[in-house]
């Protein structure tokens, strides 16, 4: 039987990959929303999106829109990070346990985050999921700072 690479024999990289393409995927759907939502609002960013969809009068701002942008980008501002503190987090050697649910904490914390975010949820909701987000990527951090203090 062929070996599998030492990626696949890695279960909390492999935990972490699953929960980061989840919150890419997420990612790509707040995207598409927000595309779709300026095409319901006719409300477009370019001057040749505007043109193709009915006039220079369409090349606008819309509260809906701007609306799904910051969601979004408030997906980078966090989702991104974790991607980077996860990925070193799971060179650590951790327990797969305990990993799992810090990679679960967050993935979750984030869908919460998106949903409350375009769904209007009423106050504290989305803020409080983003905290919640933010506690895995804190212990992360922590946890790679003191592996790599000494080397300093």
């Amino acid at each position: 039987a062929a070996r599998s690479p030492k990626m696949l024999e890695n279960k909390v990289f492999l935990s972490f990959t699953f929960y980061s393409t989840i919150l890419i995927l997420k990612m790509y759907v707040v995207a598409i929303i927000t595309g779709q939502v300026r095409l319901r609002k006719k409300a477009f960013a370019n001057p040749e999106d505007a043109l193709r969809n009915g006039g220079l009068q369409f090349c606008r701002e819309d509260p809906d829109v701007e609306r799904c942008r910051r969601a979004h980008r408030n997906d980078m501002e966090n989702i991104f990070p974790f991607l980077f503190l996860g990925a070193i987090y799971s060179l650590l050697d951790p327990s797969p346990a305990v990993a799992r649910i810090h990679f679960l904490i967050f993935c979750v914390g984030r869908i919460i985050h998106t949903i409350a975010y375009l769904l209007r949820l009423r106050a504290p909701t989305r803020s409080v999921a983003y905290s919640v987000a933010q506690l895995p990527c804190f212990s992360m951090a922590l946890q790679i700072l003191l592996a790599t203090t000494p080397y300093w």
